[in-house]
């Protein structure tokens, strides 16, 4: 008898079908962490996948150092972001392998608490497909493999947002506004999801006339929240540089949103496409609006939006903060379409599975390619430039990267001024006199930088603007001033190393 490839291929994949209610919570941990470390690892030898992480890495290294985050350099986040660098090389050392395992667990511990909010409110099935889901909406499609303030954030969002819909004990609520406040100060905007979840948790026992437990509520979440707070801010008081704490984590952030605005032509269509999601979820009743658990999960959807309205912008790995929340809805919604109860799916996410992580895949091929090449795996302008800079004994003390300056960290040297910690927080001069730079202009300080410092070497990415292309006047002036003064000593890779002519 003749085999059916098709039958064969059901049955394997029938095999390999979990049996879900045989399934333990840490079983489904160590699943999610196994995947995540799959799609993740071979970005762990990249010198960096978005350029927010290399400024938390230097931020990190500076606190380990002995300076406290916005004394000796400066970036927008809050302390909490730049703890967990710190705190990977006080332990590790300067390892790219240990700062990106550790965010691989936390995405695991996002797609944990994403699965167990799934099962509380359906099954362990439809929990387990959503983490997976998640795993994915935090790791591809994007510079989303490195370690983002917004991996952080939703570490400890989610087991807060679980606690506030488990608890059984008011006394719970201390440990979810400890998470939260967690969250908050990694991420400053969760702050707008964290207060709406608060008043409508407040006001929903108020209207089941349970003041007492509204009072304790409020009390014991609030203190979680203000504890953190106050922790964060401790070393700063204990150093005298209370007044640094509060320009550069609450003032910093206020102004920055009403200077980097994008339109709201711009920002539409997310808002829109939600709109009609949740409008057809409510048509349709593919959802029980009336459920308090469901409630909770659009508050917080609600908060997370607001939160990017009120910030005036989108950019795609703000799009973290989003998806673990919104993908449990999606989840239960199609588990209610009745296509999707008769019709045997699984084929079909058998092979999205093998598809999805394209991305992973081609990155094993380019780490194997870069090892017969180049004999490491670390690849890259952040690791090849330092190596060639020490390799032709340039000067590696007074250097400044205009771009791939994760090369700071790789060189052991610091930027030239706190505004260069990150290339693009030069042209952010709007956020100056909240950490008392001596100049008042973008222009002034990259004229203190090229004239006064200047830099025997400088780094910047070939045939590529040196900063955006909105930044008009400093792209002029640095492009002069440029060709002016330096000379292209090598190009390495996709980047120029410039020397000073006199």
């Amino acid at each position: 008898m003749g085999s059916n490839p098709g039958l064969m291929l059901r049955k394997v994949i029938t095999s390999l079908t979990p049996q879900y209610h045989k399934l333990r919570d840490k079983s489904i941990f160590i699943l999610l962490l196994a995947t995540s470390f799959f799609i993740r690892f071979p970005f762990f030898f990249r010198d960096y996948i978005d350029r927010d992480e290399s400024t938390f890495i230097l931020m990190g290294q500076s606190w380990v150092d002995g300076y406290l985050p916005y004394v000796e350099l400066w970036d927008l986040k809050p302390p909490v972001t730049y703890l967990f660098f710190a705190s990977s090389i006080y332990v590790f050392g300067k390892s790219f392998l240990a700062i990106r395992f550790l965010g691989t667990i936390l995405v695991a511990t996002t797609a944990f608490f994403t699965y167990r909010i799934g099962k509380e409110l359906h099954s362990i099935k439809l929990g387990l497909w959503v983490a997976m889901a998640c795993i994915a909406l935090q790791s591809l499609f994007g510079s989303l493999q490195g370690v983002m303030s917004e991996h952080i954030c939703m570490a400890f969002f989610m087991p807060g947002l679980y606690l506030l819909i488990k608890q059984k004990k008011v006394l719970w609520t201390g440990l979810a506004g400890i998470f939260m406040g967690l969250a908050i100060m990694a991420k400053l905007n969760m702050a707008y999801a964290v207060l709406l979840l608060g008043a409508y948790l407040t006001y929903h026992y108020i209207k089941q006339r349970e003041f007492d437990k509204g009072i304790q509520f409020s009390f014991l979440f609030g203190s979680g929240i203000i504890i953190i707070i106050l922790l964060t801010l401790l070393p700063y008081f204990i150093s005298g540089n209370t007044e640094v704490w509060w320009k550069s984590v609450v003032l910093a952030p206020l102004e920055y949103t009403d200077a980097r605005r994008y339109s709201l032509v711009k920002m539409a269509p997310t808002f829109l496409l939600l709109g009609l999601f949740f409008y057809y979820l409510w048509k349709k009743k593919l959802l029980d609006f009336r459920s308090t658990t469901v409630q909770i999960l659009v508050i917080a959807i609600l908060g997370v939006l607001f939160s990017f309205f009120k910030g005036g912008r989108i950019n795609s790995h703000y799009l973290i903060q989003l998806h673990p929340i919104l993908i449990i809805l999606v989840g239960m919604a199609i588990s209610k379409i009745p296509i999707f109860q008769k019709f045997d799916y699984r084929p079909y996410l058998f092979f999205l599975m093998l598809v999805l992580p394209l991305e992973s895949y081609f990155e094993y091929y380019s780490i194997v390619k870069n090892k017969m090449e180049r004999n490491t795996y670390f690849n890259g302008e952040g690791f090849t430039v330092p190596q060639y800079l020490v390799g032709a004994n340039m000067d590696t003390q007074n250097i400044l990267f205009l771009g791939y300056h994760i090369g700071y960290w790789i060189l052991d040297v610091k930027p030239p001024t706190k505004a260069a910690t990150h290339p693009s927080n030069i042209c952010r001069d709007e956020l100056f006199r909240f950490y008392d730079n001596p100049r008042s202009s973008s222009l002034q300080e990259l004229q203190y930088i090229l004239e006064e410092v200047q830099p025997k070497v400088i780094v910047v990415r070939k045939n590529r603007l040196v900063f955006d292309k909105k930044e008009v006047e400093e792209n002029e002036y640095v492009d002069a001033y440029l060709e002016k003064y330096y000379t292209v000593f090598a190009t390495i890779d996709k980047a120029e190393i410039l020397q000073r002519l006199h």
